[in-house]
């Protein structure tokens, strides 16, 4: 189909699709259903790519008095893992006809400076992934629909909360070890207040407890290799029994805790088996890979901005905790005989 040098309107996609514009409006507007049939919404659709047709969201944004533009804010971007729930919440975004501004936090957990003049008058909503509820507080203002994203569901100010099981990833960490025979274990907990990593230290904390014998020695690290190295080298080079396996709170962590061990003379798994979650690629990349936890960051993100647009339209938002599953690689192995 030849497309003029003009830029093409909903009357022309009507035209080429035989119906009216007010279906061509309810078709890309994704409010069809129930109102037109499906042959017809396809027909409008196709129209509309043949024409290369985009709706002029901007005049229609001024009539709704919406700027459908939502602000995901992350604690960084030291990871692929942040990448993917943006890439999932942009996905679910471009469905429904919403763009989607990625915006790490300077101060990572701190306070978020606000990165608009006026984020009310800017924004739909606030998708925040990983971060103080209280952190939040310059660019939520008092009326801005926020979706916390791993963060505690009892004290989260906002409208809705999702999270990834990771209590549920720690307990299969332990039974994986438990099951190994190993009973003394050095967490490389992250050293940064967040939910998250409370909850990661507690759900260790009372799968260990329930078998006689068990040990649990916690090092605090900043989330870098670096920082691992430091903390696991020190620990594992003290005084008492040495622990047979590190629990490490993310893939990073479980990194330098290898060069740790390496440069201690020891070896992973046949001296020490170690743990990630996460599952970056960074667990694959290192001998032996990494037994961690992976955790589905676009899904994540998929999930956070369904929940925003169910806010938005006053709907209830899906509940449950997203599944993660354990997968054991070649870090872990039974602990040698005492």
């Amino acid at each position: 189909m030849a497309r003029s040098s003009t830029r093409p309107t909903s009357r022309d996609v009507a035209q080429a699709a035989g119906v009216s514009q007010a279906a061509v409006s309810l078709v890309l507007g994704d409010k069809w259903r129930g109102r037109v049939s499906e042959t017809t919404a396809a027909r409008v659709r196709e129209a509309a790519r043949d024409l290369g047709y985009r709706p002029n969201l901007a005049a229609r944004n001024l009539r709704l008095g919406h700027t459908r533009t939502v602000l995901l804010v992350v604690p960084a971007l030291t990871t692929e893992f942040f990448a993917g729930v943006y890439t999932g919440a942009a996905r679910v975004a471009a469905e429904n006809g919403f763009g989607v501004v990625l915006y790490p936090s300077p101060e990572g957990i701190g306070p978020a400076r606000d990165p608009f003049a006026s984020a009310q008058a800017a924004l739909d909503g606030v998708i925040a992934s990983s971060m103080a509820a209280d952190a939040l507080s310059a660019i939520r203002g008092d009326q801005l629909p926020l979706v916390m994203l791993d963060s505690d569901p009892e004290g989260s100010l906002g409208a809705a909360t999702v999270n990834l099981d990771i209590a549920d990833g720690v307990r299969q960490v332990a039974e994986h070890l438990l099951g190994l025979g190993h009973r003394r274990f050095l967490h490389i907990a992250a050293d940064v207040a967040s939910w998250t990593f409370e909850v990661r230290a507690r759900e260790l904390a009372a799968r260990t407890a329930g078998t006689p014998g068990t040990s649990v020695r916690t090092v605090r690290a900043p989330i870098s290799i670096d920082g691992a190295v430091t903390a696991a080298e020190a620990a594992l080079a003290g005084p008492g029994p040495r622990p047979t396996a590190l629990v490490c709170d993310d893939d990073k962590l479980a990194a330098g805790a290898y060069k740790a061990v390496r440069r201690l003379g020891l070896r992973v798994p046949d001296d020490i088996s170690v743990t990630g979650l996460d599952d970056l690629a960074l667990a694959t990349a290192i001998d032996p890979e990494l037994t961690t936890v992976r955790l589905d960051a676009e899904l994540f993100g998929e999930r956070g901005m369904r929940a925003l647009l169910a806010v938005l339209e006053g709907r209830e938002p899906e509940g449950g905790d997203i599944p993660v599953e354990l997968v054991v690689r070649g870090s872990t192995a039974p602990p040698r005989p005492s």
